[in-house]
């Protein structure tokens, strides 16, 4: 069981939860990149790259049993705020085209860089599966 926390009086958040509170087996997932599941871009555009790191994300929580709709948590690190700021639009689509219209409590932060030299944005999740 997942129920979303907006306290009273505060301006509903988009594409986000304030917070979540939840019950079950938990699913941590690693920090994900835009690679495939042989290890290699296929892109080095933040939208390409956030599209594949998310569908990376799926196919871990899927191996789990679980899917977006149990996700509770979401920590994005970007090596470019302005471009994650710019491109929100675009973002927002691919978003919901992987996730649907599932929206954890979200941070994201903005780092000099990843390991990987080309990844421009890694995601890690953590999720409840009831039990």
């Amino acid at each position: 069981m997942m129920k979303l926390l907006q306290p009273d009086g505060w301006t509903a958040p988009r594409g986000y939860a304030n917070g979540v509170m939840a019950r079950g087996a938990l699913i941590f997932v690693g920090g994900q990149i835009g690679w495939n599941a042989q290890q290699q871009f296929e892109s080095d555009d933040f939208i390409v790259q956030t599209r594949q790191a998310l569908q990376n994300i799926l196919a871990v929580l899927q191996a789990g049993g679980a899917g977006p709709e149990h996700m509770a948590r979401m920590t994005w690190y970007v090596v470019n705020r302005l471009e994650y700021i710019t491109r929100l639009k675009e973002l927002g689509t691919v978003y919901r085209e992987v996730m649907g219209k599932n929206f954890p409590a979200m941070t994201c932060v903005e780092v000099s860089a990843l390991v990987e030299e080309r990844a421009r944005i890694e995601i890690e999740v953590t999720a409840v599966l009831p039990d």
